[in-house]
Parts: C-alpha cells; structure tokens; sequence
C-alpha cells in the first residue's frame, strides 16, 4: 500500500501536492527525501493522529462510514456507498455536505485514489480502532456469536428477550465505545433468572438473582475479550452486527449533524460587552503594576524547587486586595510578558528557601510604564495567549504531593495556547456579542474537534474565567477588541512569514488595530487634576504616564479606579523634596496640573515642610549632624525622643553618634524633624530610591502560539519543498540506473560479481570525459561517510578537486578527488 499511495503522490501536480503539505505541515518536518519517504510519513500513526485532531465531528463520522463500507477483498470503497450509509438514519444529512466531506478526507490523504476505489490509510484503524463506536464483526470475535448475527430474526428475538437491566447495557455499549468492563465476579455469577439465589455482593456484578452480563455473555449478545487462548479479566465487546440493529432508530452511524449546535442565549447589547471588557482592562492593568511594585519594594525569593512560595503569593495577594487565584494569574502573565524576572543574589541563600534568586521587575517594566493603557493591556494580553502556562494548576498537588506553587515549573503545559485559542475560536465565530453557557461553549468544541476537547472541560472553564477575568470577554461574550486580537494572533500563525512575530505596525512604533480599537473605548488619558480643600487630589481619569510618575512622589493613593484619589500629607511633600523636587517645584506642579485653585491649606503645607527640610544636616561619624541653627541644635540636643541615638555636641552647630546614618535620619524624621542627607563635600544627597531590575526576559509573544504545531510555511516556500522532493525522487531513481560498481555494490549481489575498479582508473576516465565532454557516472564517499552516486558532466581536474554539473539540477558541485571511488562513462 505504501507503493500505491506512493504512485498516487507522483501523479499529482506540484500545486496539490504543496496543498497536502499545507493542510498537515507536520509532513515537511523534517523535508522528506523524496516522494516514497513522504508516503511513508503520511500513512504514520502520529501524523495521522495529526490529522484526524482537526477534524470535526461530522466529517470524523463520514471517514467511520468509508471505514465501515469497505469490500472485505481488497478494502476499497465508493463515495456513493459512503453516501447511501450516511444517508440511511431517519434524519438523512444533505448529499452535498456528504460529498464536501468525502472532498476534505481526501485533500487530507486519509482517504485517496479514485472515487469508485477508495482507500483509508492503515492507520486509522490503529488510532481509532472502533468506527463510529461499533466493535469488531462477530466473526472476528467468537464463532458462536458469528452464528446468532447470521440470522437475523434470532438476533431480534435474543435482544427482545434481555431483561432490562441486561438490555440497559446493551444501549450503552451501542452508543459506543463498545468495550466495557465490569467487576470480576460478573462472569461468574449466574445469570438473570438463574434458580440458584445470588447473595448482593458488589463483585457479583449484578442484583441478588444474578449478572446481567452473565447473562448477555451466555446468549452472544456480549464476547469477553480474549488475549491469545485466554480471556481477559473483566472486559467484553459488543459485536458489530448487534450494535447496528440496536442503532435502528437512529442510523448506523448514529445521530448527524452537518453544523455546530445552535446557542440559545440571544446576543447582548456589543457595548455593553465593550464597556464591560474595557473596565476589566483598567482593572488589569493597575493590579499588575501594584503587583510589580510591590515585588521591586520587596522581592519574593525562589524556592529551592522553583517559583515562588505560598507565604508570599498570600503576601502580595492581601496587599494587593485580590484572592489568590487572581494574584497567581496576573504574576504568571507578568512574567511570560518580560516584565518579571530572577536576580541573582549571591550570598542570599537562607534555610527556608535555600535559594539565591529573587523575583522583581525586569528593565522591561519601565518601557511597559510608559505605554499607553491599551498597549499594555494588549502586550499582557498577548503573552496570555502564547504563554505554555496552566495556571488554574496553582494551589493544586502534584503527583508528588507537593503544592504547585505560582511561575514554578510544573504548572508547565505546552497544549495550553491551542486550548485558549480553541475556547476564544468558539467566542469568535458566534455573532458578535453572543454570550453561550460553559456547557454550550463545551458542546461546540465537542462538534468542532472532538478528538482534542475529550477530557478537558475544566481546562475549556478555566480559559472562559481567566479571559472574563483579564478582559478579553466581557459579560460572556468576546469583546470587539479581543476578537481583533486573536484574528491578529491567527493570522500571523497561519502565514507563517514572520518566525519573530515582530508586526509590521510594532515595528514602526504605530499601536496596533486591537490597541486602537481599546482605546476608544477607554476614557482619555487626562494631564490634569482637581486639588480639593481638604488636601485630597481626585484625577479625573487614568493619568498619562508623565503626571502618574508625579503623582506617586508627591501624593499618597487613597482609592482607585477609572477616577482615582490621592491625598497630599508631610510625608509625601517631604518624600518629594528628598528625591529632588524643590518647594517652587511642588508649587509649579499643582498651579499647572491643577483645574481647580490650588488651596491656601495646601501652599502652606509646602512651604512650611520646605522650611524645615534641610534644616539639619546629616553625615558619617557613625554619622554627625549639623545645622546653621545653634538653637535648633540644642533642641535636638535635648530632645528626649533621641536619647537613644546618644548625641553628643561636637561644636555648636555639630553633634555626632556612634550609628549609621539612616538610623539616625529615620529616628529625626519619627521625631518630626526634616532632616537631609549630606555627601562628604556637603552636598544634598537625593533620597531616591534604589531601583533593582531583574535581567531583561524575551516576552513569550515572539513565539508561535501553537508550541505543538509544526510551522505553517507560505505557498511559496511549500513549492520550493515540493521542488526538492521531486529532485529527490528523481536522484532515488537515477541512483537506481547507475552502474553496480558506482552504487558500491558487493560480490555476489545482483548479477554476479563486481569487477574492481580502482582509484586510478576511475582518475582516468574522468579526465577522459572533460577532454570529451561526456556524462559519467561517479560513485564518491561523503562527508558523513555513506556512499552516494550522481550522473555528471566533468568540466575540470584540479589541485586535488573535481568540478562537474550534476546533470539532473544542472548545478555545478566540487567533489575532493580522494573522496571519489568509481567512475563510469555513461551508455
């Protein structure tokens, strides 16, 4: 069959070819040698289980009707004996949805040849070994049961008759699959209606007067499963003759359904759905900037087995004012964007966690500030699409027993994209602002490929909350701006021309569509805010990144939102002089930024901090104090709040203590002292604060969004593998024409023996062929040590080397002359 499948390759042309290379790219992966090993590749279990995941239902159950309509002799079918199985139920699908099926199994080569003599691939019957949910023919599993299907009636007669607890069973294993097990006592117990009593005993299998599967084993209507002579403990099949007749009512191949389900919930308003999704987006994005900041205040350290700890995930969700899941989603989107990372920290190493890194920000986190809301949001957006992470496994114990903790390595899936663009794909083709349940969005990916969503309903959840959660949806429905994103994130990963994934539009600067689209439902960045009596500042809207960095120095942050609350205190006015602002520049700030008049309470609050700050100078001894106020000196001399720091007076504007200077600068400023810091020229030394960076991480967006999938390759470049396989195939068939002697052969092979054919002869004939411009046959040893053969014409001899053009690519190739074994004139 492979030679077959093989010849029905060749026949084609290069376009159709190159289309079989696009629909199942996992073939050119690596490039094949020629078109027998692309024959091979394609009839492969795993590329054909490839090939049937992507397949959906119906179409799944049209390649069970070929399957189970082939002729016993030579395993053929027909498109109309597809067509009259699949048309045989009671709700009989379209003809031409039958056809269009037919036409994609056979641009897929699971099935091929001519209509009238169709052939499926070996193997899918090996990777999905019961059609349609029927087990195998009652010949195939015992002659008694082959006896009870070959007469019709009795078949009928013997399924009326089972009782219903028995007949229960039989419906089950009809709907497929066919293979049950049951407890090992049930083949044992006597059957249904025995006369001897069966005392209840959960191993028996059945209800005190016995096993229905007894029963059902005892009338051929079950086959225990058999391994050689033996049968296998606990496990029966239901034949496939019995299993049709039970699907009478429904059809053989059971019930067909051409589209997907329909969704019962009405669309919402698109708005209200945009509205919704945006206020999630503002929400996203502060909780991860608080996050980030709270881990460059106070970095998490790393496990030793990596990730960061319970203890701390609780740290920062308290102070955050999230729950942990929530905590543990945002950190894990954080850092597959680049914008967390470790730092080394030699030295570091303590018993709890007995490692010597550290989780902050990476350099990254300040580029990501001073983006635009929607841009940042669209970059965390992006990195949840692509990052390989689960990250509803957080919290849960692995088989170890051992707590998953969050950005550790086991919670580390690589099938994760393709479940989040396969749950956002169902969002997508819906009208626009439809919202389905969890369970219709289930039924859906059932219908699209269920071969891929079997088992992961809880992964298909946690996809619909943390899309809800991070703003991709909004009141169930996928927002505007979410369905431009995963368009953008498919389409890249179906063009397969950008292996960085660096867009043109990210490339020049320009936001992209789905920034755009964010942004005008987002209230505009304001420059401005309103500074009230009571000394509380309100900014009317997400601050531009310019007035939120001023903000953070001279303000305190009372409450947030899309209008956000401040408050101006001592502290901050003073925490804004230590960093470097002076008091006309607090003054400049708030009369420019301010829409209001700038409060009279709010002037003497700056001015009198000023006043004082810098008063008292601060320096190394431990460290010294001085001031130009002797009677401040003296006061501070006196202070009884001090006494601890053991002051002593050096000279009358100088004191000095045996501690350090941030000691004594903070218990100054506990004090309600405004002191400053000092270098040794008497300089001010500014209080900024020590910013620690991560090294720079490359954000998980540059990569496919499929790790999985094998690259999609452009039309193009799928011609040009074409082109080599052809080439290929031709070198395999020229190899097979050239002489015994070139190919390497041995004595005794073929025809006879060999004659010998030495180095020099082979020298002889070559430099024959140049003078005669004649093609020749040359046997050569390659650089991997196999030997190889090619039909060339010669063109020159020299300083050790050989130059010929290879007669099939008409290219011209340097053979190394000691490398040569054989050359023979061709006829």
């Amino acid at each position: 069959m492979t030679t077959s499948l093989a010849d029905h390759l060749r026949s084609l042309p290069d376009e159709s070819l190159a289309a079989l290379l696009q629909l199942r790219p996992d073939l050119v992966v690596p490039v094949p040698a020629d078109v027998s090993a692309l024959a091979i590749r394609a009839q492969s279990r795993v590329s054909v289980a490839r090939a049937l995941d992507g397949l959906d239902q119906f179409t799944l159950q049209i390649l069970d009707a070929a399957r189970l309509t082939r002729n016993p002799d030579d395993a053929t079918t027909a498109t109309d004996t597809v067509l009259a199985m699949a048309t045989a139920g009671p709700h009989p699908p379209a003809p031409t949805a039958v056809r269009a099926a037919v036409g994609r199994l056979r641009a897929l080569f699971l099935l091929y040849g001519p209509e009238h003599a169709l052939q499926v691939l070996p193997a899918v019957d090996e990777v999905s070994p019961y059609p349609a949910g029927l087990g195998r023919p009652a010949a195939e599993l015992d002659p008694r049961a082959a006896a009870l299907c070959a007469d019709p009636a009795k078949l009928r007669r013997t399924v009326l008759a089972a009782p219903p607890s028995a007949r229960a069973i039989l419906d089950r294993l009809a709907a497929g699959p066919p293979v049950g097990s049951v407890p090992p006592g049930a083949l044992q117990a006597p059957p249904l209606g025995a006369a001897d009593p069966v005392l209840t005993d959960p191993t028996n299998g059945g209800a005190p007067t016995g096993s229905p599967v007894r029963w059902l084993v005892d009338n051929r209507l079950l086959v225990p499963a058999t391994t050689g002579s033996s049968t296998a403990s606990g496990t029966v099949e239901l034949p496939r003759e019995v299993g049709l007749l039970l699907r009478r009512d429904s059809g053989p191949l059971g019930p067909l359904r051409t589209s997907p389900p329909p969704v019962a919930a009405a669309p919402r308003e698109p708005k209200a759905v945009d509205s919704a999704g945006a206020g999630q987006t503002m929400e996203v994005v502060r909780h991860t900037e608080g996050l980030l900041e709270q881990l460059a205040d106070e970095p998490a350290p790393v496990l030793r087995s990596g990730g960061i700890g319970v203890r701390d995930l609780r740290r920062l969700a308290r102070t955050a004012g999230l729950d942990e899941p929530s905590t543990a989603l945002l950190l894990e989107v954080a850092y597959a964007a680049g914008l967390l990372g470790e730092l080394e920290m030699p030295g570091a190493t303590t018993g709890r966690y007995g490692a010597d890194q550290q989780v902050l920000p990476t350099g990254g986190y300040e580029v990501w500030r001073a983006a635009s809301l929607a841009q940042r949001w669209e970059q965390l957006a992006r990195a949840w699409l692509t990052m390989t992470r689960q990250v509803g496994l957080v919290g849960r114990r692995d088989d170890r027993d051992r707590p998953i903790t969050a950005l550790s390595a086991e919670a580390e899936r690589a099938s994760v994209p393709a479940t989040r663009r396969a749950v956002l794909g169902v969002l997508a083709d819906l009208e626009p602002a439809t919202a389905p349940t969890p369970e219709e969005v289930q039924e859906l990916l059932d219908w699209r490929s269920p071969r891929r969503s079997r088992g992961r309903d809880a992964a298909h959840r946690e996809v619909l909350a943390e899309a809800a959660q991070l703003g991709v949806t909004g009141l169930g429905a996928l927002t505007s701006y979410g369905r431009l994103l995963l368009g953008d994130l498919t389409s890249t990963d179906e063009r397969g021309d950008d292996p960085l994934g660096v867009h043109a539009d990210v490339e020049s600067g320009d936001p992209s569509s789905t920034a755009r689209a964010l942004d005008a439902l987002l209230p505009a960045p304001v420059d401005h805010f309103l500074v009230q009596a009571d000394l509380t500042v309100v900014v009317p809207g997400p601050p531009e990144p310019a007035l939120a960095v001023e903000l953070e120095a001279m303000t305190e942050l009372e409450s947030a939102g899309g209008a956000s609350v401040h408050r101006v205190t001592t502290a901050s006015v003073r925490r804004a002089l230590d960093s470097g602002y002076t008091a006309d520049d607090l003054h400049d700030v708030f009369r420019r930024r301010s829409r209001t008049p700038v409060p009279q309470g709010l002037t003497y609050l700056i001015d009198d901090v000023a006043r004082k700050h810098g008063g008292l100078r601060v320096g190394l001894a431990g460290a010294y104090l001085r001031s130009d106020d002797e009677t401040l000196i003296s006061e501070v001399l006196a202070d009884r709040r001090l006494e601890s720091l053991a002051l002593r007076r050096l000279a009358p504007t100088v004191l000095c203590t045996q501690y350090q200077v941030g000691r004594l600068l903070g218990a100054l400023r506990d004090a309600g002292y405004a002191p400053v810091q000092e270098d040794g020229t008497g300089s001010t030394v500014l209080a900024r604060p020590r910013i620690r960076r991560a090294p720079p991480r490359v954000s998980v967006t540059t990569r496919t969004i499929d790790p999985l999938a094998a690259p999609k390759l452009p039309m193009p470049r799928l011609l040009g593998v074409v082109e080599h396989i052809r080439r290929g195939d031709a070198a395999a068939r020229a190899a097979r024409r050239a002489p015994a002697v070139v190919r390497g052969g041995a004595p005794g092979l073929g025809g006879g023996p060999v004659p010998a054919h030495t180095h020099s002869e082979a020298l002889a004939v070559l430099q024959q062929a140049v003078r005669d411009k004649a093609l020749v046959w040359v046997g050569y040893v390659d650089a991997h040590g196999a030997t190889a053969s090619r039909l060339l014409k010669p063109v020159s001899i020299g300083a050790g080397y050989l130059r010929a053009e290879d007669e099939r690519t008409e290219m011209l190739h340097t053979f190394a002359l000691h490398r040569i074994t054989a050359a023979v004139v061709a006829d």
